[in-house]
């Protein structure tokens, strides 16, 4: 009964929660679009078009220069002593194992797109490749080399960007999860006015946009999928008919939160994605496939850094444009969403277990995918299908994983398996997205309210329609490279934000040296009794709250009064989470500012009783975590006295004064 009443109250519109400019102008522009490709495909398709081809034509070096900058900077900040810090509290631990994490990382931000070009695009390259003759040792070689670069160390870096900036500033650094707290380096405060409202709104306009061209190949290929083992045609209606019914089923699942829903999906993907992949090898020339890869790794190696700046300005072609930089404009559309979402699953790890993961895991599973259908689709058209693959995927991009199966035994249990992948990785790029636009229009809450899921779930699904209404996979891959044009110069900055942040983490460090002295002298030390509450206690949010307006105020009223005696502005402000001593020095120097904050966690298991592990029952205390200027510093304070918060003040207090003089001698207060 409590939980559907709870399920009741969640579905209540309140707009509490919401940050309304960023949801009324994303929602606008979203629906906006929806609209105006319905009731005018053929102006929006040629619009969409024409702005595509003057991208291409006019911006496609900046977006080449600015992923390569991505990469040299990621690389660079991955072999720096500054991988080191964590994206989150010095104590904070991984919410999710390795294998969770890299399959959540997988589903979301590729998934759709390997099934379907997993063939068609090394084939595509063999057949027609910019730099070598059609059909040859050489074309093959390029055509795998080309597809690894498309889809591996530059695509994953686009996404680290965002995650890297969102995970550093959102658990480091005490900022909401959204888009503009990467901005808060740059422009301090303002990023929660106007200019934040419009950052975000770039962020979710491009994520709509990024997502229609996932929805756009996922329906293409399940409507193959369902044309091959049924012989359902592959036709707009169909299309249209099926992404409802994926909109619904991912409206179900987001409904059920990271958890329960997104994680579990990952998982089982990954697992039928390995599964696929084994069946495919030992059914096909394994050997063969063994060597290509090895032979794969060291051509994509060997042209890294070339196809990095490959701009053709010197043999101009239309190849770039169709491939590369379409790539580019997607990774960069969709990276607000990935961006997002990597963010959310990677708190606790350091900068350099994220980098590592994110650039070289997926990547790496990518690899093998590709080696195993796009090698073995060129090997079955040279020597078994004479052409034919060549042929159907030329005619009929969708149907091209199925004509390779053609050639294979078990084909109809292979198509079954592959119909089944499709499905899964549609609804989990439509739900994870839907979850992200929801994070982002509801001021960072790591935990949106359900309606406000819903609703961005729906509207996934209205864009990714009425853009194949307007001119199917064309306008959706148009829109895509359009979108991604400010977020390119948003990400830009965003590198610089990270940068500025992280140059802070050596001067934190080097004050963190300095011994410290105990909290307080005589009686008022932590005793047993306290330390003993503070590591088994699990306080609720009111618990957490009242220590807060209590002992927290008390103490910081006692400093502040203290302080004001010695000439020395301080204050302290009530916060939605918690409480903020503020200590304002002269006009250049920064403030000291000490805030406590609730940090929410679920009770680890092993603290759970027995009757709860075996109910699954999950719940959360809150701890009262310390932050400074520079973010969180990782420990708890619920259970202190008012005298032992004064002296932790004071300890931090001195260690600021030390910190402003390390950075300029001659500074005065």
């Amino acid at each position: 009964m409590s939980c559907s009443i709870r399920q009741e109250h969640n579905l209540r519109i309140n707009f509490s929660g919401v940050a309304p400019v960023t949801f009324f102008g994303s929602a606008l522009i979203a629906l906006g679009l929806i609209g105006f490709a319905m009731f005018e495909p053929k102006g929006s398709a040629a619009l969409f078009n024409g702005a595509n081809k003057w991208i291409i034509r006019e911006i496609g070096w900046f977006y080449m220069l600015s992923v390569g900058i991505f990469v040299i900077f990621l690389l660079g900040l991955t072999m720096s002593s500054l991988g080191k810090v964590k994206l989150g509290p010095d104590d904070s631990v991984p919410d999710y194992k390795f294998g969770t994490w890299v399959a959540m990382l997988f589903s979301a931000g590729m998934g759709i797109g390997i099934v379907f070009y997993g063939v068609a695009e090394p084939i595509m390259h063999f057949a027609h490749p910019p730099d070598a003759p059609p059909r040859t040792a050489q074309a093959a070689a390029d055509a795998m080399e080309i597809t690894f670069f498309h889809w591996g160390i530059h695509a994953w870096a686009i996404y680290a960007v965002l995650g890297l900036a969102l995970a550093y500033f959102g658990y480091r650094r005490g900022q909401p999860l959204a888009l503009r707290s990467a901005f808060h380096p740059i422009i301090g405060d303002r990023i929660h006015g106007p200019i934040g409202d419009f950052i975000d709104i770039f962020g979710v306009v491009g994520t709509l946009a990024g997502l229609a061209t996932s929805l756009g190949l996922g329906v293409a290929q399940l409507n193959a999928s369902m044309n091959y083992l049924f012989g359902l045609p592959q036709s707009l209606t169909v299309q249209l008919l099926l992404i409802g019914i994926v909109t619904l089923l991912a409206t179900f699942t987001v409904a059920t939160g990271l958890d329960n829903g997104i994680r579990r999906l990952s998982e089982s993907i990954l697992i039928v994605s390995a599964f696929l992949m084994i069946l495919i090898v030992a059914l096909g020339p394994t050997t063969y496939l063994l060597r290509v890869f090895v032979e794969n790794i060291g051509l994509y190696i060997h042209a890294f850094v070339a196809r990095t700046f490959h701009t053709y300005a010197y043999e101009p072609t239309a190849w770039v444009g169709d491939w590369t930089l379409f790539y580019w404009g997607w990774w960069i559309s969709w990276s607000p969403f990935v961006g997002m979402f990597i963010a959310r699953i990677s708190r606790g790890r350091t900068i350099r277990q994220f980098l590592l993961g994110v650039l070289f895991a997926p990547a790496g599973f990518s690899f093998v995918w590709f080696t195993i259908f796009g090698n073995l689709a060129i090997w079955l058209d040279l020597n078994v299908a004479n052409g034919q693959i060549s042929e159907t995927v030329a005619a009929n991009l969708p149907l091209a994983l199925f004509t390779v199966f053609d050639y294979l035994p078990w084909s109809n249990f292979l198509a079954w398996v592959t119909g089944l992948l499709v499905a899964v990785y549609f609804v989990t790029a439509s739900d994870a997205g839907a979850l992200v636009i929801a994070m982002i229009t509801s001021k960072g809450e790591e935990e949106p309210p359900l309606w406000l899921r819903i609703f961005w779930a729906l509207t996934c699904g209205g864009v990714a329609a009425g853009l194949l209404v307007a001119g199917g996979l064309e306008a959706v891959q148009s829109v895509a490279v359009i979108a991604a044009l400010p977020l390119c110069v948003v990400m830009l900055l965003m590198c610089y934000g990270i940068l500025k942040g992280l140059r802070d983490e050596v001067s934190i460090q080097a004050s963190r040296n300095l011994p410290i002295a105990p909290l307080v002298s005589g009686q008022g030390g932590l005793s047993l009794r306290q330390r003993l509450a503070s590591i088994v206690s699990h306080p609720t949010r009111k618990q957490a709250s009242g220590f807060i307006d209590q002992t927290v105020a008390e103490a910081f009223e006692t400093v502040a009064s203290e302080l004001r005696k010695r000439q020395i502005d301080a204050d302290s402000v009530r916060l939605d989470d918690g409480m903020q001593l503020v200590i304002r020095h002269a006009d250049e120097v920064q403030d000291f500012t000490y805030a406590v904050r609730m940090v929410g966690q679920p009770i680890p298991a092993f603290a759970l009783t027995d009757a709860a592990r075996r109910d699954g029952e999950k719940r959360r205390f809150y701890r009262t975590e310390v932050f400074l200027n520079k973010g969180g510093r990782g420990y708890d304070i619920y259970g202190y006295h008012a005298d032992q918060v004064v002296a932790d003040i004071i300890n931090h207090y001195d260690r600021f004064r030390h910190y402003l003089y390390s950075l300029d001698p001659g500074t005065t207060m």
